[in-house]
């Protein structure tokens, strides 16, 4: 897989502010390590998650690829592309701990990963989430969750996921669907 396929747009600034935290990490410098982490969090933990669909093994992998970045800062070449290093540590760092143990996503973590993103702290609303969520298959919300709480593009997802962009897009589509579906038989 191309690290460059996998990198959400960010503009020019985004990437010099990015490479030069990078080489200020590089000669131990840990406020560009804050800076780095609040610029790149959402990125690194949306894929992470992506991959292990458990929100515990996603944080976990997220702290380990900014101690990786701490510790190995001065081997990036500068190129442009910081996120894509980054998220190559971060899919590395994934597999590595998808390999070690085989944990699948449940709908308490599902539940759980939308309502910190979203607010929704009403009882009813979150059981209704639940409820929604058991209607769509795997694929479909990992998708869904990669598009809508992590901000990727669907072809980025595409690429990450390596299928088809029109598969992404019908996966996409037939998830929302499938919610307001169930959104309407339930409410």
């Amino acid at each position: 897989m191309n690290s460059k396929m996998l990198v959400p747009n960010i503009n020019e600034y985004q990437e010099s502010l990015l490479e030069k935290c990078i080489k200020d990490i590089s000669i131990g410098d840990k406020e560009a390590l804050s800076t780095l982490y609040n610029h790149t969090k959402t990125s690194v933990y949306g894929f992470a998650l992506s991959i292990l669909k458990n929100i515990h093994e996603a944080e976990d992998v997220l702290q380990e690829v900014y101690i990786k970045i701490y510790e190995n800062a001065s081997f990036y070449q500068a190129n442009g592309k910081p996120l894509a290093w980054i998220l190559t540590i971060t899919k590395n760092l994934a597999l590595m701990k998808l390999r070690k143990n085989k944990n699948h996503v449940n709908l308490d973590e599902l539940h759980e990963i939308l309502t910190d993103h979203k607010n929704v702290d009403e009882a009813e609303n979150q059981v209704l989430l639940t409820s929604v969520f058991e209607h769509i298959s795997d694929e479909e919300r990992n998708i869904l969750i990669l598009h809508s709480v992590s901000g990727f593009k669907h072809r980025e997802i595409a690429k990450m996921l390596e299928i088809p962009l029109t598969t992404v897009l019908s996966k996409y589509n037939r998830a929302i669907k499938k919610i307001k579906k169930r959104m309407g038989e339930v409410v």
